[in-house]
């Protein structure tokens, strides 16, 4: 339990102010924070510093370590048990039994729960800003929006479902591929 601080701040380093978002071609950090669209793309943004901080937040709730994605089971890895808790509205189970809280206490770290599960969607675009993490985690009476699935999903059956369809038409079904191996 001992959090990469350097993972944080990632953003400062983006090009001109005002942008977006950044592309690199060296990824560096620790894969179990860092953003998907980070990396598998090396596109980082200020959004890559709140899924951070919601792989965080996740963790120091359930007293477990995300240890990255686990495509072909995600009830493996952390973010995948948190989401699927959720959505069973078993969010409960994820608290790590240690941790001592009382009725009070469980409506904050249910909150934080809510909160985490939005920081680490999938799209960037979906995360919220910083600023609107404090304010959700600050003000009791703030209504807070429901999370969609988290990053590194790409193997739970509903995401699966949704695109099967898609990739049937795009793709052969013998499952064969041809590399080349090609010098620099």
């Amino acid at each position: 339990m001992n959090p990469k601080i350097s993972d944080f701040g990632m953003a400062r380093i983006s090009g001109e102010e005002g942008e977006a978002s950044t592309k690199t071609r060296k990824v560096v950090g620790t894969y179990g924070y860092m953003s998907p669209e980070y990396a598998m793309d090396g596109i980082f943004s200020v959004k890559s510093d709140v899924y951070s901080f919601g792989v965080l937040v996740l963790e120091i709730i359930s007293g477990q370590k995300n240890k990255g994605a686990y495509l072909a089971d995600p009830h493996l890895y952390l973010l995948g048990m948190a989401w699927n808790l959720w959505n069973e509205g078993k969010s409960i189970d994820l608290i790590d039994p240690s941790m001592y809280y009382n009725s009070m206490g469980t409506v904050e770290i249910m909150r934080c729960i809510n909160v985490g599960l939005l920081c680490v969607q999938e799209h960037p675009e979906d995360r919220p800003t910083m600023a609107s993490v404090l304010f959700m985690l600050g003000n009791r009476e703030a209504s807070l929006p429901k999370p969609r699935s988290p990053g590194f999903m790409a193997g739970s059956a509903s995401c699966l479902t949704e695109s099967s369809s898609k990739d049937e038409e795009l793709h052969s079904a013998n499952h064969a591929t041809l590399t080349i191996i090609v010098g620099r």
